[in-house]
């Protein structure tokens, strides 16, 4: 009996999912949301763990080595939806949560696993790029062997009925840029500093950044917010940059170069341009070992004609800083096609979620799979 066959079970993780649809919460404020799935871990007779400074929440089934970690994340996005900003969860992380409860419910409906841990990882704010560093810095994966992740991918990288058994995620950092100048009235330019022109200079010179055309990478200004009245010219400013690169090398020299054009258009204008560079998320760090038993785990599924290669994407996941800042620690994503447009992140995203129970069955074969290989 799989998921995908299963009435009952399918109709209870549709009721997990239309849940988590519904009461989005933003990065790091899933308080609400921890407390759901606590709830379910429980009943499901997980070990739970959760935090006190931080959302989240770890179950675990069986004991010993291997230790083999599944994550789901958890944050929604906040977006203008209908004329109106609000939470949404556009990126997919209710399916994947639901699909990593799913797995628990599969799981307990085996019987008697291998020998090893399980370790169910609900981990907050990858939209921030903040949740796994922060479970990394708790200890989650110091014991940790393998760790697998999945997420929905859009109908222009992966159709629905294939998966894939890695995610090749570049690297992507957010910049947050403040500019000081002088206010002038609108009349007289010339006493202050036109912050929007210097951020405009900056939108300039940033297209004339030149790096190694083979290696994908982009920088753009994603947000600018200066003045309020028409007949003041703004000498302050904020502003965001995106920057993404396919390399944690290239994405380095970009943040140099970056650096670079603010302060040659700071020097120019006579302003004061101030830069605040976060941490971001780093290029994917896929285990070769990780990648086969995902792939073993899709063929068994879905069949080989429906396991595709490794996907490479522009778009991030904090997923990958466990292995970086853990390097013990195999990992690999699923990627699971499921007709999802018009794409990740649009406030109008939807998807065949009939995938989600392929997906239940995908990770748990790979649990499987890896418990039984790995078994001491």
């Amino acid at each position: 009996m799989t998921v995908a066959t299963d009435t009952q079970l399918r109709a209870t993780l549709t009721e997990v999912f239309e849940h988590l649809h519904a009461h989005p919460e933003l990065s790091m404020k899933e308080w609400e949301t921890t407390a759901y799935i606590k709830q379910w871990l429980e009943k499901l007779g997980c070990r739970v763990t959760t935090f006190d400074d931080c959302p989240g929440v770890i179950g675990e089934l069986g004991s010993g080595q291997p230790v083999i970690g599944l994550r789901a994340d958890m944050d929604a996005l906040w977006q203008e939806v209908d004329g109106e900003y609000c939470g949404n969860h556009s990126c997919g992380h209710d399916a994947h949560m639901t699909m990593v409860l799913g797995t628990v419910m599969a799981l307990k409906e085996t019987g008697k696993l291998p020998q090893g841990t399980i370790r169910f990882v609900f981990q907050p704010a990858e939209e921030i790029g903040a949740g796994a560093i922060a479970l990394v810095e708790k200890g989650v994966f110091d014991d940790m062997d393998f760790y697998f992740g999945v997420h929905l991918r859009p109908i222009q990288e992966l159709p629905d009925g294939k998966a894939a058994p890695a995610i090749v995620h570049g690297a992507s950092r957010g910049v947050k840029g403040v500019i000081r100048g002088d206010d002038a009235h609108g009349a007289r330019p010339h006493l202050g500093t036109n912050a929007i022109e210097v951020a405009a200079s900056i939108v300039n010179e940033l297209g004339h950044i030149h790096m190694d055309p083979r290696i994908p990478h982009s920088v753009k200004m994603t947000s600018l917010h200066a003045g309020e009245m028409r007949n003041i010219i703004p000498g302050n400013a904020q502003f965001s940059l995106d920057t993404r690169a396919q390399t944690n090398e290239v994405m380095e020299e970009l943040t140099e170069n970056v650096q670079r054009v603010v302060d040659s258009v700071a020097m120019r204008y006579g302003a004061d341009v101030e830069l605040e560079i976060a941490h971001g998320l780093a290029a994917a760090k896929v285990d070769e070992q990780a990648q086969q038993y995902m792939a073993e785990a899709i063929t068994a599924i879905l069949g080989v004609d429906n396991t595709s290669p490794a996907l490479l994407t522009t778009g991030g996941d904090d997923f990958h800083q466990v292995a970086i800042r853990k390097p013990h620690v195999k990992g690999t994503m699923l990627g699971l096609g499921c007709d999802l447009s018009p794409g990740l992140h649009h406030p109008k995203m939807s998807f065949n979620r009939d995938a989600m129970f392929t997906g239940v069955d995908i990770l748990t074969q790979a649990l499987l799979i890896t418990l039984e290989r790995e078994a001491k």
